[in-house]
């Protein structure tokens, strides 16, 4: 239940266990991306259809396997937290049976989906296809991980993990993607995208601050994100703040007029990109030679 000071940006989960965070867009109040996370325990099974939607998975804790209609996968993950490996992930197409069955002590994992007219084959993602890209400079670097980037064969669904060390900020400067623009030429410029922010902290009692915001004022929202909170993101710019003293991580799912991240940036601060001269040395936080792995 929302307290009655909580903004209606921000999603809290309502338990520890099974399906502890969901996002449809009858409760988001838009219209295209649905959003998920549930936890499993060993031997513990999970069994659904996409129905009408097409669906990426990522694992951001244990290990799995999942049975589907399309194909079998079998030792899906293997980082113990979010903080310690490269992901697994696994798209499936609109109309296919799945289910998942955790295979190590706990399992957690997220889910985006969204409407699809269109088939797909089902891929599964695994480490050494996560591209890993540093981005910002200055106390704005992060990591950005992608996991089903633009171009990756399916509809709509777009899926990155974001790292941001203790006290920098991401997302930055603030950018926004809330209206679908082709310059002359018909190059896409900048997409209409709806957004969720799934966080994870370290260590996990700490916090980031979001802000969301519109240019004429009708939306300006700042939140503190928690671990297992989401940020929705209707429209509008939404940078992010990671605490002093604890690492943020953010799963984002991104599903709207085209399968992009095209965004433009808030021209009131879009400068400060020419002020950075080096990048954070605690970036790349996660990579392939400094994994940990779970214990199926």
């Amino acid at each position: 239940m929302r307290s009655p000071n909580q903004s209606p940006l921000l999603v809290r989960p309502t338990t520890t266990t099974g399906e502890f965070v969901s996002i449809t867009p009858a409760s988001a109040g838009w219209n295209t991306l649905h959003f998920g996370a549930r936890r499993l325990a060993q031997n513990e099974t999970w069994e659904s259809n996409t129905a009408d939607r097409e669906f990426g998975f990522v694992i951001l804790d244990g290990i799995c396997s999942i049975e589907s209609s399309l194909g079998q996968w079998s030792g899906v993950g293997r980082r113990p937290s979010v903080f310690e490996g490269l992901p697994h992930a696994l798209y499936l197409p609109r109309n296919t049976a799945f289910k998942v069955t955790a295979t190590s002590p706990k399992l957690t994992i997220a889910y985006g989906s969204c409407a699809s007219d269109a088939d797909h084959p089902a891929k599964l993602v695994t480490p050494n296809d996560v591209a890993i890209e540093i981005r910002g400079g200055g106390n704005a670097t992060r990591q950005i991980n992608s996991i089903f980037p633009p171009g990756f064969p399916c509809h709509r669904i777009v899926a990155v993990e974001v790292y941001t060390p203790a006290g920098n900020w991401s997302s930055y400067p603030p950018h926004k993607h809330d209206v679908h623009t082709v310059d002359d030429k018909g190059t896409l410029i900048e997409a209409d995208l709806e957004e969720t922010y799934f966080f994870q902290i370290d260590p996990p009692q700490g916090y980031a601050i979001q802000r969301v915001y519109t240019t004429d004022g009708k939306l300006d929202e700042t939140v503190t994100a928690k671990t297992d909170d989401v940020v929705l993101v209707p429209e509008g710019y939404h940078p992010v703040g990671a605490a002093h003293g604890y690492n943020a991580y953010y799963l984002n799912f991104l599903a709207g007029s085209a399968q992009s991240l095209a965004n433009t940036d808030d021209p009131d601060h879009a400068w400060v990109k020419n002020s950075w001269t080096s990048q954070d040395p605690r970036i790349p936080m996660v990579t392939l030679d400094r994994e940990r792995v779970a214990k199926s």
